[in-house]
This record gives C-alpha cells, structure tokens and sequence, in this order.
C-alpha cells in the first residue's frame, strides 16, 4: 500500500508575507474574492491588513464574517449562499481553524454542488471537483487548516462534531505570516499550540504513521517544546517559530490522521462549547498515558524532544513516563486547566458514543472501547 501526502501547491513562510497575497491573485486572474473572517478578527483591524493590500491593488472583494468558533451546518450554507451572490470566482480564509474549516466547505460545495447538503460532506466524501482556488491566511499558531485535507463542522440539532476528509479541499495557497498572529491573547495563544502540540503527538503515534511524517511530527514536538512558553508571553521569536511548527504538524497529521484525544476533544467542544485547544490539550496527558504501552520507543523520542535529561539511560517505563510528565508541564505552565465542571454524569455515556463514532478515532493505536472512554472522560471531571 502506498503512503500518501497532500501538501498546498505553493506556500509562504515569515514576517511580511501577507504582501505576496496581491501578486498571488493577479497571477491567478481572480477577478473577486470572497474573505471568510470572523467578526472580533474585522473588529480588531486583523483582517484589514489583508483586505487594505487588495483595495492598494484594486483587487474586488466581498466580506463573509458570519462564523461562529465553532463552525455551523448554518454557517456553511449561509457562506455558500454569500459567495454566490457576490459573483465570486475565489476565496481568502482569514482566521483560525474556524474562518478556515468554513471557506474549505463553502469551496468545496460551490464546485460540487450535489453536496449541497453539509452533513452529505462527513468523513471521506467522494467529490469530483478541487474546491474554489483559495489562499489561507492562519491568524492562530494552531490548527494548521491552510495545510490540511480536513475541516471540522458542527451539527447544533445533534450536539456533534463531524471531520470531513477531502484531498479537494486543500488551500491552493498557505501564507504563514507570523505578524498576522500577534495579536492572540495569552488563553488563545497558550490553547492553539497545544491543539498544534496534540496533532504532533498524535500524528506521531496514530496508525498510519510512517518515516516522512514521523520526520515532520517530531520537529514539529521540539519547536513547540522549546517556543510555547515564549509565544504565550508575546515573544515575537517564539511567535514566530510557533506558526512554523504548526504549520510542520498539520502536514504530518493531514496525511495519517490522528486519534481518540482528538475524538474526545470534539465531543466535549459540541456538547459544552469548549474551544478546541483547551479541550485537545485536557485529553493530551490523559490520551498519552492510555496509549503508552502501544507506542514502542516513540515516547523517548517525544522525551528527547523535550529535552527531558538522561533519555538514553531510562528503561522504556522511565521515559514514557518522562514523555508524559514534559507534556504535563508544558500545559499546566501555559495556564491550561486540568479539569471541565461542565461535565455531566448524565451525559458521559452520549459522549462516550460520540467520541467513538468521532473519524479521528480509528487513527488512535490502540483500540478504544467505550469503557475506556467513559474513565478518560470522568478523569477531567
């Protein structure tokens, strides 16, 4: 069986790179461009760093920031039914995972419109057509989305997350420009690379891992084990080295999936609105501690990336222990919390459900039974 990898045709990388956007579209002939933001990123004048280079290059757009956090059936056909009535020919996602997961939709149903209906989309839709070209501008060091083949929309009727899997729908343009993330607060700064730190450790470890993302995966660890910290107090390096290494994650992850951490962290973010990041990183420890004896040597390397000291020495319990311990650490110093009041008794056997149903799940490397899942969920309550 062959290994797989699905990358943007072209991206930019550094401090400035927003100004390549204008050139990219006058070379691409697009004639109006449809910007998906979210309303605190216009507020904020974040998004008009974008838009104030297309109005210098009289470049036509029209603005859609109706996007919630976490992205809506709704949102998506609200999107759809904007771009078609601006006259549309292309797309700029401004945002984090949400402005992202909500254009990568929209572009994939205005060139298959027999998938019209969003939730036709889940898991591994059998589209025929590349989605809208589109350039994705991350303003979170955490997703990743500009680089991946999924997006994540939320079901409200049904309290649920569902992953769509699509190589279509991949960004034709990534431009990671660090300046655009300097803005994010410290919660905000502090949830999204751990959200970058568990699509490392988790690409890393799931099922279908293989040498080439093992490579990206574990560079991917050790930046963000060694810049985190300095990101969340405003360091423009940190910064700076965090949008690469989420970047490195999401081109690991997108093409060998991920596991149960992410499974959970959907369920709990549908059932109780907890942001993404914060979710992902509350499973982190508690995922790597179920998984730990399915793992072989990976967690001394996790360790080692950590610069955890005397690796070499330590039996294999000693480093995966290690390995956990500097994850641990990492989240508890970044002001993550350890537990969710949210949770109920009542509803732990419908998040089980859905944790197990979640497409991220069979990725994880050892077999989740809803036991299992139902004693990782009550360890955050």
């Amino acid at each position: 069986m062959a290994n797989r990898i699905v990358l943007n045709t072209v991206s930019y990388h550094g401090k400035g790179a927003i100004a390549e956007i204008p050139g990219i579209a006058k070379r691409e002939n697009f004639t109006k461009v449809f910007i998906c933001s979210d309303p605190d990123l216009v507020k904020f004048g974040v998004t008009a760093k974008v838009t104030d280079l297309l109005e210098k290059e009289g470049i036509a757009y029209e603005l859609f920031s109706g996007i919630k956090p976490n992205p809506t059936v709704e949102n998506v056909v609200e999107g759809v039914e904007a771009y078609k009535k601006a006259g549309a020919d292309s797309i700029i996602a401004i945002g984090g995972g949400s402005s992202m997961d909500t254009a990568k939709a929209i572009g994939i149903i205005i060139t298959n419109p027999e998938f019209a209906d969003v939730r036709s989309l889940e898991g591994v839709a059998p589209t025929k057509n590349h989605a809208v070209k589109t350039i994705a501008v991350p303003t979170t060091a955490g997703t990743a989305a500009e680089v991946t083949i999924n997006y994540v929309i939320t079901d409200v009727q049904k309290q649920r997350k569902f992953v769509c899997v699509d190589e279509h729908d991949i960004p034709a343009y990534a431009v990671i420009d660090p300046d655009m993330m300097s803005s994010m607060p410290k919660g905000l700064t502090a949830a999204t690379g751990m959200d970058a730190l568990t699509h490392a450790i988790e690409g890393y470890t799931t099922k279908g891992a293989w040498e080439l993302t093992d490579m990206f995966h574990l560079k991917a660890i050790q930046l963000i084990a060694d810049n985190l910290r300095k990101a969340v107090e405003n360091d423009p390096e940190g910064r700076e080295k965090m949008a690469l290494a989420q970047y490195i994650a999401g081109m690991g992850f997108s093409n060998v999936g991920l596991g149960i951490d992410h499974s959970m962290a959907h369920t709990l973010s549908a059932h109780y609105d907890t942001p993404h990041g914060v979710a992902c990183a509350m499973f982190l420890p508690i995922s790597m501690e179920y998984n730990r004896d399915y793992t072989g040597e990976k967690y001394r390397e996790i360790a080692r990336a950590f610069h955890v000291e005397g690796v070499d020495n330590m039996s294999q319990e000693e480093y995966r222990d290690a390995a956990i311990a500097a994850v641990r650490k990492l989240s508890k110093d970044v002001g993550i919390p350890e537990k969710n009041e949210k949770i109920k008794e009542e509803d732990l056997s419908q998040l089980a459900d859905d944790a197990l149903a979640d497409a991220c799940c069979p990725g994880n490397p050892r077999e989740a039974t809803k036991s299992d899942v139902l004693a990782m969920f009550r360890k955050l309550m």
